[in-house]
């Protein structure tokens, strides 16, 4: 009966979908993988928490210098994450199939060509930091440029190691690992905090119950230096992440193959899949980055307060959809393997659990974030007119996280599926003909209200278009 039990226990991803599951098995197999990607999610938004809070104490200014510049930095951090797609839905394919070997020649080229990718955006990204912030436009830029422009730039060299992060979580997940990517999510958050904490600040007094009173050495760095605590967490997890991928996992360890320099050469057929899977993804993320950079600008006029509470509102409202974005990582993983093991019933049914329960967890943390938004924001910011404003596009925003659930998880079913191109073009569409229009237009009249009103109108109506996609569309993909 022992023998019984740990042979379940050791029973991989690959080898559950290729069999026959009840119910229960795929709801608790969906629970499983979900949970962890979840916590994921949330200790990564938790960094932006522990920035944004630290910072805000240092005032106004500071709060709206690292929030001017939050809209490039997921365009660029966004079009690295999203190009990794285009090699680890190949190897959740792979391993659904059962073909390790070929699942681990995708790995091995997929860190030369994202590093490389990654390191062309980040000399880029460099290079641009200077100027953006006057680009990008607002109220008394002057008095803010220094300190975004240095925490863009902080971040863009800092990319090669998210890369490592982005990338060898993404296969740790399609490998069925969801756990250990989110204790080192886990331990990253835990870093920011260390980091921050000596480099934001100067040199102090500090007086600690039950242990007294010490100096603490400080750099004093301020904006810079959240940047820099934030970059060092992820480059510390990301290479610990990468060891654990490449020489410790079942199925995708490097050290399983013999390795020499041609091993590591990109081949065509493999970069051609890639391509297929990534380019509208990329794409998107590019167009859609792109549009809350037109959001940003369209802030911006309001005033460095309206800046401020926008930033610290996109940064809450990230706790409530960040579970969406587990979900999504968990439906991909099951939806990839499911299709490569053939087993089309399978991710059908995988993609309706994964719906239900995206819908559910975010309905309630919308509930939580009308109710507890002004708490939260008190420890956000000492300002109280930034207060007011964020608590306002909160409870707005609110009413969206159901079908926004809905957009988010059934995004991650389609990439897993390999159906790229016409989601791309949903979250395209949505995002630039309905709330850019909207914020726009309700901006002149409502203010910061106003644009939080139109994103809550669009990602509405996102759900839907995801929801009839899902429901009629021929999504089912396979890479042969």
């Amino acid at each position: 009966m022992a023998k019984l039990h740990s042979a379940k226990v050791k029973e991989s991803l690959s080898e559950k979908v290729n069999r026959e599951m009840t119910l229960k098995e795929q709801v608790s197999l969906t629970m499983s993988l979900s949970t962890p990607a979840i916590m994921a999610q949330l200790s990564s938004i938790c960094m932006q928490y522990i920035d944004a809070a630290m910072v805000g104490s240092l005032g106004a200014l500071a709060s709206a210098a690292i929030g001017l510049m939050m809209a490039p930095l997921w365009l660029f951090t966004g079009i690295c994450l999203s190009s990794v797609s285009g090699y680890s839905v190949q190897v959740a394919h792979l391993l659904g199939a059962r073909d390790e070997l070929q699942a681990r020649v995708v790995l091995r080229q997929a860190y030369v060509v994202m590093l490389a990718f990654a390191a062309l955006v980040a000399v880029i990204g460099c290079a641009i930091s200077p100027v953006l912030p006057f680009w990008l436009g607002g109220d008394d830029v002057d008095l803010i440029a220094h300190d975004a422009s240095n925490y863009f730039m902080v971040f863009m060299a800092g990319l090669p190691f998210f890369m490592f992060n982005y990338l060898s979580a993404a296969m740790l997940r399609c490998s069925g690992n969801m756990l250990l990517p989110s204790l080192l999510n886990v331990l990253m958050c835990v870093l920011d905090v260390v980091f921050n904490y000596f480099l934001i600040f100067p040199s102090r007094t500090v007086t600690y119950p039950l242990i007294g009173t010490i100096d603490v050495v400080g750099a004093g760095l301020g904006v810079t230096g959240a940047a820099l605590g934030t970059a060092g967490a992820a480059a510390v997890t990301g290479l610990i992440m990468t060891y654990c991928l490449c020489f410790k996992s079942r199925s995708l360890a490097l050290t399983l193959d013999q390795l020499t320099l041609r091993a590591f050469m990109p081949t065509w057929n493999v970069v051609r899949r890639a391509l297929r899977i990534s380019l509208p993804i990329t794409g998107q993320q590019v167009m859609i980055s792109s549009a809350q950079i037109v959001s940003t600008m369209i802030v911006a006029p309001l005033g460095n307060m309206s800046i401020a509470a926008h930033s610290f509102a996109i940064t809450i409202e990230a706790l409530c959809y960040m579970p969406g974005f587990g979900i999504g990582d968990a439906a991909t993983t099951l939806v990839g393997q499911s299709i490569g093991a053939r087993r089309f019933d399978l991710t059908r049914r995988f993609a309706i659990i994964t719906l239900c329960l995206g819908a559910g967890i975010m309905a309630f943390m919308g509930f939580l974030m009308y109710v507890f938004s002004p708490w939260v924001m008190s420890l956000m910011s000492p300002s109280v007119e930034v207060q007011a404003l964020a608590v306002q596009a909160l409870r707005i925003e609110a009413f969206a996280e159901p079908l926004f659930a809905v957009a988010i998880v059934g995004y991650g079913i389609c990439v897993g599926a390999g159906d790229t191109l016409i989601p791309s073009l949903i979250n395209l569409g949505s995002m630039w003909l309905i709330r850019l229009g909207l914020a726009y237009m309700l901006a002149q009249h409502y203010g910061l209200a106003g644009v939080w009103t139109a994103m809550c109108i669009e990602l509405c109506l996102r759900g839907l278009f995801f929801l009839a996609r899902l429901k009629w569309g021929n999504w089912v993909k396979t890479l042969d």
